[in-house]
């Protein structure tokens, strides 16, 4: 039989009479409404923003044919210029680990240096992938007057730099380092009002974002992490 309807106001009255369970419930809502008005705050940003197309046009550029990549770790920022020319930002994440790269694979941890964008491609996770040569012959000699590499190894790095399109992803010094985007969890990334860095070395912003980029950027474009 099914309870009466007092047995069942009664029912949800001891419920909620039970203080530790109201305390969870309340937690929950709060919770719930604080992360709702974060993204809302996020997305009322986002909609301020200007494209890229305007920018250009803001600086009297109808199309870029000089341009670079200046990403600041600071500011957690990367900035398009046309030479010298400031164009436009975007607000960027970092790998988990903030410190200076130790130069080694897995310390996720994004570099320093100038690069350039060796590779562009689709990507089944992070929507698409911008590689840059990392490791450079800066990185490779440093690791190498550290120890951290072989002469050998720094051979096959040079080699690499100067006569593969990118270098290899699994050298001792780390690789497959890139800009990308966020994947599946735009909607949710790209709308919070902080940064969270979270990747393993790269440079990640949002799907909408990297698809402006590629309107102006090819495959070597330097890109200066600083």
């Amino acid at each position: 039989m099914n309870p009466e309807p007092e047995e069942k106001t009664n029912n949800v009255i001891s419920f909620l009479s039970n203080p530790l369970l109201r305390n969870v419930i309340f937690t929950i809502g709060a919770m719930a409404l604080f992360i709702s008005g974060v993204i809302v705050y996020g997305v009322i940003l986002n909609l301020r923003e200007i494209s890229l197309s305007e920018a250009m046009s803001q600086k009297g550029f109808r199309k870029l044919s000089d341009v670079n990549l200046i990403v600041d770790r600071k500011t957690f920022t990367l900035s398009v210029y046309e030479d010298t020319v400031f164009i436009k930002s975007y607000r960027v994440s970092f790998g988990r680990n903030l410190s200076d790269k130790k130069k080694l694979s897995n310390d996720g941890a994004t570099p320093i240096g100038t690069y350039k964008i060796c590779s562009i491609s689709n990507d089944q996770t992070y929507y698409k992938f911008l590689k840059l040569n990392y490791p450079n012959l800066e990185d490779a000699s440093e690791a190498l007057r550290k120890s951290f590499i072989t002469q050998k190894q720094f051979n096959q790095i040079k080699f690499e730099f100067y006569y593969e399109e990118c270098v290899s992803a699994n050298t001792v010094l780390g690789g497959n380092i890139g800009i990308h985007g966020i994947g599946r969890l735009n909607p949710i990334f790209k709308n919070l009002p902080f940064v969270y860095n979270w990747t393993d070395g790269s440079i990640a912003l949002s799907n909408e974002s990297i698809d402006e980029i590629l309107s102006v950027i090819n495959t070597g474009t330097q890109v200066v992490i600083k």
